[in-house]
């Protein structure tokens, strides 16, 4: 049992002032892996007051101790392996497998990264007798998600550690313990008193307390555009910079001379990755109206690749996270039937054998019209939706006409309708086939799935400001 009852602040484990406790859930089983506190108004104050402490020193640290930090971090990151797999693994469901290869990595790169980016990246620059200087933005507020425990928060906190940035760090009841490890790691390797500070809490009391509180100068928010749309409102009020990553429904194409069973595999592991919980994920898969009875059978034959079972017993889809969200996810697969969506796979309640845990049924609908709510709305769990084209203009007008801009993908193999698909499409990362992810390229969305870009040199730049200096002296 994880009962982890205080916050980090100013370089030390503290009480919190309230005694409201939550429960946190191991999602395949559905008991009880520990407790955090929720934290008060008077708890996010006092890491407010150790961050702006901690600004006039840190903001000021050399670019090669803020490396040297950097790579520390990432060394006992690496050292902390199997305490990070188990727990993600614990708090999430995530498949050990995934929990190690995804979610550890991840993490694990965005450090990293983020200390090559630093050692390229200038803060002065001269043009026409006159200098431009990027100066970190002050203190910074970080909201994070709970479908990738190390993901957002590691590419927020570096970043913002590289610009100077102290920060508040506020991570999803659902999955608290992986930031919990983030803060030992870094009171291990002496990250400054007051640069990282955590605050466990809801959303209605420290998540509106950091975009609303006038002593943060910055907010990153990773999560619905539902909360994002609060979150800006809140930090209007002080005028407050705020970057948003949110919601995605991202298309993804499939090109008529494309391997079908490939093409199948790559459709099929959108929804089967992290249970479908994933912003970016191409959930609305676009195939050529005569591939359509091909591909559906490559569907059906792939998923069997893909049993849903115990995260700790093999390479399965795991469960998701809550029972709020298994309740999200069936309400909308129950919507694509009412709307007359054809079920290929799948459907409403737990697979056969699985009644504990939080576990759905991988299910693909055919025969569905872009306006439906199943291809509209992001749904978060695993569920593809198949919609039919017969020219590329039509597959980019489909893929286009959504209020979301995260990503987009396109499979196929020539090279000039690859480059038309991936220039056609207005999102804010395509990746074509089988790319791997470049973590020192920017990640972020148009449209209503966010502002601002993060991962890489494009990160580090969100925590700063520029001041342009008339007459320099030489």
């Amino acid at each position: 049992m994880r009962n982890y009852l205080k916050h980090y602040i100013n370089g030390e484990w503290v009480e919190s002032t309230g005694n409201e406790t939550e429960d946190v859930i191991n999602p395949a089983t559905e008991e009880v892996i520990g407790k955090i506190s929720l934290g008060t108004k008077e708890d996010l104050d006092k890491a407010v007051k150790a961050a702006r402490d901690a600004f006039p020193s840190f903001s000021q640290t050399t670019k090669e101790e803020r490396v040297e930090m950097l790579e520390k971090i990432a060394a006992e990151y690496e050292r902390r392996k199997d305490d990070i797999v188990e727990t993600i693994t614990d708090e999430l469901g995530s498949p050990l497998e995934i929990s190690e290869k995804v979610h550890f990595m991840m993490g694990y790169n965005h450090f990293s990264q983020a200390a090559e980016s630093l050692k390229e990246f200038s803060f002065k620059e001269d043009r026409g007798g006159h200098t431009r200087v990027k100066e970190s933005i002050g203190v910074s507020g970080l909201i994070t998600p709970w479908n990738f425990p190390t993901n957002q928060t590691s590419t927020k906190i570096a970043s913002a550690f590289a610009a100077g940035s102290p920060v508040i760090l506020k991570p999803a009841e659902q999955t608290p313990f992986a930031a919990i490890i983030l803060a030992e790691i870094f009171d291990k390797v002496g990250v400054p008193k007051g640069v990282f500070n955590l605050v466990n809490g809801t959303g209605e009391v420290i998540g509106d307390g950091i975009s609303s509180h006038p002593g943060i100068d910055f907010v990153s928010f990773t999560g619905s555009g539902a909360t994002g749309e609060k979150i800006m409102k809140n930090a209007s009020e002080s005028i407050k910079k705020v970057a948003l990553e949110l919601g995605g429904k991202s298309p993804l194409i499939i090109l008529d001379d494309a391997d079908v069973e490939g093409a199948a595999r790559a459709s099929v592991s959108h929804i089967a990755n992290n249970s479908g919980q994933v912003c970016s994920a191409g959930t609305r898969t676009l195939v050529p109206s005569s591939m359509k009875k091909e591909f559906e059978e490559a569907v059906k034959k792939v998923l069997s690749d893909y049993p849903v079972g115990d995260p700790r017993e093999g390479n399965h889809i795991g469960p998701l996270v809550s029972k709020k969200q298994w309740d999200t996810v069936q309400s909308y697969i129950e919507k694509g039937i009412e709307e007359g969506a054809n079920l290929l796979v799948g459907g409403p309640g737990k697979p056969e054998g699985l009644e504990k845990g939080y576990y759905v049924k991988p299910t693909v609908f055919t025969d569905v019209d872009n306006h439906m709510v199943i291809a509209q709305e992001e749904i978060f769990g695993p569920v593809q939706t198949i919609i039919t084209y017969d020219s590329i203009e039509e597959a980019l007008e489909i893929a286009n006409d959504t209020i979301y801009g995260l990503a987009g993908y396109v499979y196929g193999n020539d090279p000039e309708t690859l480059r038309k698909v991936a220039s056609g499409i207005r999102a804010g990362r395509i990746k074509v086939n089988d790319t791997e992810a470049d973590f020192s390229s920017p990640f972020g969305g148009y449209k209503q799935s966010g502002i601002g870009r993060e991962w890489g040199d494009f990160g580090i730049e969100e925590y700063l400001e520029v001041k342009t200096v008339l007459g320099y002296p030489s």
